[in-house]
């Protein structure tokens, strides 16, 4: 699996210090919800279905993410020290919009203390 941030150069990313492929802090600490169409049973939907679970009508989360502790089912590896996400490049716009070092991030590390 590899990461937009393994493409940058340190110059590029908001914060270089910061790896995705060594924290996962935030799949395993945030409901990670998204329009239901962006499920690939919608036309143009890439995110799995099978790996969804129903929160209202317009909307859906990532299995394992509606309930505490969170862990979201397509995270593979252990926070903190290595992981990747199984589905990346077909993950939700939620999980797309969450960058090394910004609020999301520094919060989910907060949680899992890590640096």
């Amino acid at each position: 699996m590899s990461s937009p941030l393994a493409d940058l150069s340190a110059a590029d990313t908001p914060t270089a210090s910061l790896d995705c492929q060594t924290c996962g802090a935030c799949c395993a600490s945030f409901r990670v919800s998204f329009y239901w169409a962006e499920a690939d049973d919608a036309p143009m939907g890439t995110v799995p279905a099978s790996l969804t679970r129903a929160v209202s009508p317009h909307l859906r989360c990532m299995d394992g993410t509606q309930a505490h502790p969170v862990r979201c089912v397509a995270l593979r590896g252990e926070v903190g020290r290595q992981v990747g996400c199984a589905i990346y490049d077909q993950r939700s716009t939620t999980c797309r919009d969450v960058q090394p070092g910004d609020a999301q991030c520094r919060k989910a590390r907060q949680r899992w203390r890590l640096p």
